[in-house]
């Protein structure tokens, strides 16, 4: 067993080992996970959480790393959370974005995780927002965290984070993935990144347009903005901080961090209760009980959703 509170208080010092072996339990959905969340709860919630998001290719890892480089001479304490496609051999992360970020791997200011998907879809892993509140609660005054490469139906960083950048670059198709709604959606931030390529320009305009179409927006309501940058050599990165922190403001200014945090845990903890009810009625596979309903189906006497309504109030009453 983990001395939670003595784990907790070493992360919140800053000790790397301790934000792993935290992260680790809930990844591994311990059984000490509870008392390691009521632990953490009054020491998160300070934190700036900011999802990068975008297709395959666009530079995500080299951003991230960037924006570290940025905050860091600001003087901010940042976490990272890359995540990765998993393995189908291992089901660990696959490709390991800390290796493109290997210039921040001394800095103890800075800590990098990479968390596998595990199958769970939507760009994030499904510990996620458990994570994200370890780095919290850790101190992390940013908190980075790198989506898996994704399509448009794969959004899920809008709900996780409180500003959602969106990336893409020339010449690699992106001008028609903006014409299919998706993920363009989410954004409050864009980046057209590789700037220094072809076609840079024409992105920009394409995407302006893509988004004017769209635009439903009164006066006061934040219109995202497009920066250009070229990632891998710093450019346009002090350019992408100020995008950001000027969308912050605007959040706190109109109350939209404060409500975009609480649908946030709401989502959270419907997720988990989910979570527990699924696994209560999955214990049920080949009792005589569900087999019952399954059989009045059959015959007729029962309908699907009636069976589910008395399933599910028979697990949340426990009488199954």
């Amino acid at each position: 067993m983990v001395d939670v509170p003595t784990l907790v208080e070493q992360a919140r010092q800053g000790g790397p080992r301790a934000v792993a072996r935290l992260i680790s339990l809930v990844e591994g959905a311990s059984p000490q996970l509870r008392e390691v969340m009521a632990a953490l709860a009054p020491l998160a919630g300070h934190a700036y959480v900011v999802g990068l998001t975008g297709s395959p290719g666009v530079g995500k890892s080299t951003s991230t790393s960037a924006l570290v480089t940025a905050y860091r001479k600001a003087g901010k304490r940042v976490g990272v959370l890359a995540v990765d496609p998993s393995s189908p051999f291992s089901g660990g992360a696959l490709l390991g974005d800390r290796v493109r970020m290997s210039d921040h791997a001394s800095d103890p200011g800075v800590y990098i995780r990479s968390m596998a998907t595990r199958g769970h879809l939507g760009g994030l892993a499904r510990s996620a927002p458990q994570a994200v509140r370890v780095l919290d609660a850790a101190g992390c005054d940013v908190v980075l965290v790198e989506t898996v490469g994704v399509g448009q139906s794969e959004v899920e960083i809008a709900s996780q984070a409180d500003t959602s950048v969106v990336m893409l670059a020339p010449g690699m198709g992106d001008g028609i993935q903006a014409a299919k709604a998706g993920i363009l959606e989410i954004g409050d931030v864009y980046v057209v990144n590789k700037a220094d390529r072809d076609g840079a320009d024409a992105t920009v305009r394409e995407l302006n347009h893509m988004l004017g179409l769209g635009e439903s927006r009164g006066p006061g309501d934040w219109r995202p903005p497009i920066v250009k940058t070229v990632a891998a050599r710093g450019e346009g990165v002090d350019e992408l901080v100020e995008a950001l922190e000027k969308h912050r403001a605007w959040m706190e200014e109109h109350g939209v961090l404060a409500a975009r945090r609480t649908a946030r845990a709401a989502r959270e903890v419907e997720t988990i209760a989910v979570g527990a009810l699924r696994e209560r009625i999955a214990d049920l596979h080949g009792d005589r009980r569900l087999e019952a309903l399954a059989e009045r189906i059959v015959e007729g006497r029962l309908d699907p959703y009636g069976a589910a309504d008395e399933l599910v109030a028979g697990v949340t009453s426990g009488d199954l």
